[in-house]
């Protein structure tokens, strides 16, 4: 029985593609053992349990990006990680990781300890922690192409899609039409009318959602519904005619075929699976971190599926003069889907079987 280590954990972007890529692993070997590393503040703690899966908790490491007293405790806390990655991934034949907080002490430790290491980066700008563990020796796959860098050779594979993502996708190839029809009368909207899908990432978005209060009246007088995932842990507006407001959208995918049109952020699984189910999209980067997720969702663009706007463009004078012009955009899309992520996390497994075949 092999002993397989995960690491990425924090926001859905990290935890969905592992979850994902553990889900077939398990299909194909049953006998092997699969943990993952994360820490108690992250998703994982949610997502990773309800799917089966053995937590494993260590320090939460976080990359200083000023001088403060975090900043001065950083290495300790990092040094603390590494004991605790190091403990965990004893007996390993692998360790996969998809970036974020739990990923660079786990790469350390695995480099420490001679374990195999394989990475996957999901977003369009490789992130801080898999650049250490591409840095260390680790094969690396990614959901786009890079065109210069330790990334510019590495195996391309997509993003690995959620079990439910796949399943609409196979299920709506009969009828396009009339999946995205049946989608909308099970979320209670009316199929007649031009539905929007806004949402703002895991967590939600105030930014996103203040937009959506002071433009929810014109959007409902213009005959639209609207779907608003507001995220957990914000105020739920009050439920109106044609407007379903709603902490977290439990299937996204019925989400997905039903919008035709979807304004969100523009993180890697968001544009993964709006790419696989969805018709046209507004996307409004996040703008913190590396810059990523205006890069994210460039092809999509470039191929006529998307529009990208920044935040401090984005407000409810922007959306009233522009909705028209989005929802014509998403009449001329085709309506079928696009299966280019369906192998991704299959691309992934033969990547970790291949790496781990020698320690096994």
């Amino acid at each position: 029985m092999a002993r397989i280590i995960i690491a990425g954990g924090g926001t859905a972007g990290h935890i969905e593609p592992g979850l994902a890529v553990a889900r077939l692993w398990r299909d194909k070997n049953p006998g092997d053992h699969i943990a993952f590393l994360g820490t108690k503040s992250g998703l994982e703690n949610t997502l990773v349990p309800a799917a089966g899966f053995e937590l494993l908790l260590i320090p939460k490491v976080i990359a200083p990006r000023k001088i403060s007293p975090g900043a001065l405790r950083a290495p300790f806390t990092f040094i603390g990680a590494l004991l605790e990655s190091h403990k965990y991934i004893k007996g390993a034949q692998v360790v996969i990781g998809f970036g974020g907080y739990v990923s660079a002490p786990a790469y350390c430790a695995a480099k420490l300890s001679r374990i195999p290491i394989v990475i996957h980066e999901s977003n369009a700008k490789p992130g801080v922690a898999n650049r250490l563990g591409a840095f260390l020796g680790a094969s690396v796959a990614i959901s786009r192409s890079v065109e210069s860098g330790r990334f510019s050779d590495a195996l391309i594979t997509g993003l690995p899609l959620r079990s439910e993502i796949i399943a609409a996708f196979k299920g709506a190839q009969n009828d396009w039409i009339k999946a995205r029809q049946q989608a909308k009368i099970e979320l209670g909207c009316d199929p007649i009318k031009k539905l929007i899908f806004i949402m703002g990432g895991s967590q939600g978005s105030i930014a996103l959602n203040k937009v959506v209060e002071n433009s929810i009246e014109y959007l409902l007088h213009e005959g639209y519904s609207v779907i608003h995932s507001v995220g957990h842990g914000n105020s739920l507006p009050d439920k109106r005619d044609g407007y379903f407001p709603t902490p977290y959208v439990n299937s996204m995918s019925k989400a997905y075929l039903a919008a035709d049109l979807i304004i969100a952020r523009s993180g890697a699984v968001t544009c993964s699976e709006f790419r696989t189910l969805g018709r046209y999209a507004l996307f409004v980067p996040l703008p913190i971190g590396n810059g990523e997720q205006s890069l994210n969702a460039l092809d999509l663009v470039e191929i006529g599926r998307a529009q990208i706007v920044q935040q401090s463009q984005f407000d409810a004078h922007y959306l009233k003069s522009n909705i028209k012009k989005l929802l014509e955009q998403s009449e001329k899309i085709d309506v079928k889907g696009d299966p280019t992520e369906l192998l991704a996390a299959e691309k992934i497994v033969n990547l970790i079987e291949y790496v781990s075949s020698g320690s096994r």
